[in-house]
């Protein structure tokens, strides 16, 4: 597979690696947005290990500094393994 965007979720060099780790991300049954993706709207992102996927799902949780003070994200995170 190619990369040209800096922003894959899968660098080049760890493409190869089982990833069995991974954050499904979902959306409240009560979020607007469902609207607009749909209600059965999910994501995955998968790691090679569970050190890393539990580093990825505490930076996920933060409330990070881009949303104004009146923003409220509503998306769910869960751990899995497959």
């Amino acid at each position: 597979m190619d990369y040209c965007h800096r922003h894959n979720l899968i660098a080049p060099e760890t493409a190869g690696r089982d990833r069995r780790f991974g954050i499904r991300v979902t959306l409240p049954a009560d979020d607007t947005l469902r609207k607009i993706v749909g209600d059965d709207w999910e994501q995955f992102r998968w790691y090679a290990t569970e050190e890393e996927r539990d580093k990825a799902f505490e930076s996920m949780a933060e409330r990070h500094g881009y949303y104004r003070k009146t923003d409220s994200p509503t998306q769910v995170l869960e751990k899995v393994s497959r």
